[in-house]
């Protein structure tokens, strides 16, 4: 990795450009998660120790090109100034001049990018617009890597460039996952459909040396190999890929690993009277809602022999009791491994950060990535624009 971070670059008394993501929950104009607004405060902070004038630069929604005042930055402030516990100066339509008129020390946050439709089209002359407003940009925001916008992808061609503290510990999480990993390396995936993670197991079988297939998409697989799921999710259709993806496997001495058996239920809802079978005799009337103790107990074993692994998605209906069994104990282990510091563990997407947190394993793994797509696109090996950016840069 080439790219440099906040300490490769001079800062004393420069503008900085900072692009976040603190596109956070918001109800009746008030931050209800700030999550996101928190990540970003050592950024923030180091620049400002560094002498340097971060001013902030984020989008909000998806308000296509055009002004929607509901969709305005300026909402978000309160949270902003509540978690850098200082003010932010908000700026609609900034100049250079007002920009240096700011006391030193200040943070300033300019107006949503994507109300300029340039933004999303990448347009030079918008990227050029901004570069004139500082001296350095600094991307800090990993979740939206994986878009070529003008904050995200152009900017960076256009000043000395680099990493912010949150773009940097995630860059640095998934190099010691996927790119330069402690052998061996075990992934779980799970969720519900194999149609949505192609790309990703397809990537994954010819990096990692064990794969747990889990969740809805794992039926998928056992009917590709002749089982009987009765009622269960499943995407028939995809038996050829399936069983694709399994031939490549084998060719690249990745040991996959699928439920040998599993929690059956004839209705998806909480607490519903339920049965642990083989995966070779589930009963006609009922669905695969988890993985079996057998499985999970293979899969602990996984665990055990990893030194990286690297989790997206969940290995069952994780949101209803009792089927969030498997996810529980599986993550527990991992958590408990990564504590013990005989595991590195990285784990991203929307449904593993929820079901982990539900877990209470969280906290434990090496690393969360809350990115979503910019964590899965990095995991199907593709190359994120706004990273590459900073590598040229």
């Amino acid at each position: 990795m080439t790219w440099k971070t906040l300490d490769d670059l001079d800062l004393a008394g420069r503008i900085v450009l900072t692009r976040v993501d603190i596109n956070v929950p918001v109800e009746d104009g008030r931050v209800t998660d700030a999550t996101r607004i928190e990540r970003i405060v050592p950024t923030v902070k180091d620049i400002l120790a560094k002498g340097g004038r971060p001013v902030l630069l984020a989008h909000f929604g998806r308000p296509k090109g055009k002004v929607v005042p509901e969709m305005s930055l300026r909402q978000v402030v309160p949270a902003l100034e509540a978690a850098l516990g200082q003010p932010v100066a908000f700026l609609e339509a900034p100049d250079r001049a007002a920009l240096e008129a700011l006391p030193a020390g200040s943070v300033a946050l300019l107006e949503n990018t994507r109300f300029d439709p340039g933004e999303e089209k990448n347009d030079p002359d918008l990227a050029r617009s901004y570069a004139a407003l500082g001296d350095v940009y600094c991307n800090d925001a990993f979740s939206a890597a994986h878009r070529a916008h003008a904050t995200t992808e152009g900017l960076a061609h256009l000043l000395p460039c680099c990493a912010g503290r949150l773009m940097e510990a995630e860059l640095k999480a998934l190099e010691a996952a996927l790119g330069n990993p402690e052998r061996p390396v075990l992934a779980v995936v799970g969720g519900a459909k194999v149609s949505t993670k192609l790309d990703l197991l397809g990537n994954l079988v010819e990096k990692v040396d064990m794969l747990v297939i889990g969740g809805g998409m794992a039926n998928t697989f056992l009917a590709a190999e002749g089982v009987d799921v009765a009622k269960s999710l499943c995407e028939h259709d995809l038996g050829e890929t399936a069983r694709d993806i399994l031939a490549r496997a084998r060719a690249a001495g990745c040991e996959v690993i699928l439920p040998t058996d599993v929690v059956v239920a004839e209705q998806f809802a909480a607490n519903a009277d339920n049965t642990t079978v083989a995966v070779t005799a589930v009963p006609a009337d009922t669905m695969i809602l988890d993985a079996g103790p057998q499985s999970v107990a293979r899969v602990r074993d996984a665990i055990d022999r990893a030194r990286t692994l690297i989790w997206n998605g969940p290995l069952g209906a994780f949101e209803i009791e009792p089927f969030d069994a498997a996810t529980n104990a599986a993550a527990t282990h991992a958590a408990e491994r990564s504590a013990e510091g005989a595991l590195v563990s990285v784990a991203g997407g929307g449904d593993t950060v929820a079901a982990l947190n539900r877990a209470g394993a969280a906290e434990k793994f090496s690393y969360i990535s809350t990115a979503g797509g910019a964590f899965l696109e990095w995991m199907e090996g593709k190359t994120l624009p706004g990273v590459a950016a900073l590598e040229q840069g």
